[in-house]
């Protein structure tokens, strides 16, 4: 495989855009910067306040595998970032609750991300944007095809 291979530069530019973030992001003493997923996740909860959400949801959005999905639960229930609640109605579910003191702290991280998008998109036109969007979009479509 060529070493400018466009798997390479996506993953190139995933890691330039962890960098930017770790490097732009300031955490009180003893805490951890959030993971990317774990942003998604509590993104997804604050968007759908007003309703249940539980593990299969996150599976579904996210596009990620239960092992992967409930292994990142389980780190954000260690670190006090979300509660897994059982729901009432159904035993074997539990409802999956944010923590109301990560929701401030999550706010700075939130404004960091948007600063990123906006310098990633400095320079390119709207249409450029979509196109980009599509292409990715079909990878995806692509990448899911050929693994069924």
């Amino acid at each position: 495989m060529k070493a400018d291979s466009l798997l390479f530069e996506i993953k190139a530019l995933e890691q330039e855009i962890f960098r930017y973030i770790m490097g732009h992001t300031k955490m009180s003493e003893g805490k951890k910067v959030p993971t990317p997923t774990q942003m998604q996740i509590v993104a997804y909860i604050l968007k759908h306040a007003n309703t249940d959400i539980y593990q299969r949801d996150l599976e579904n959005v996210l596009q990620l595998r239960r092992a992967t999905v409930s292994g990142v639960l389980q780190t954000m229930e260690k670190n006090h970032l979300i509660e897994r609640l059982v729901d009432e109605n159904d035993t074997r579910s539990k409802k999956i609750i944010l923590n109301p003191k990560v929701i401030s702290s999550f706010e700075g991280h939130f404004a960091k991300i948007k600063q990123m998008e906006q310098i990633m998109v400095e320079g390119l036109t709207n249409e450029e944007i979509e196109v980009f969007r599509k292409v990715i979009g079909q990878m995806k479509e692509n990448i899911e095809y050929n693994n069924n």
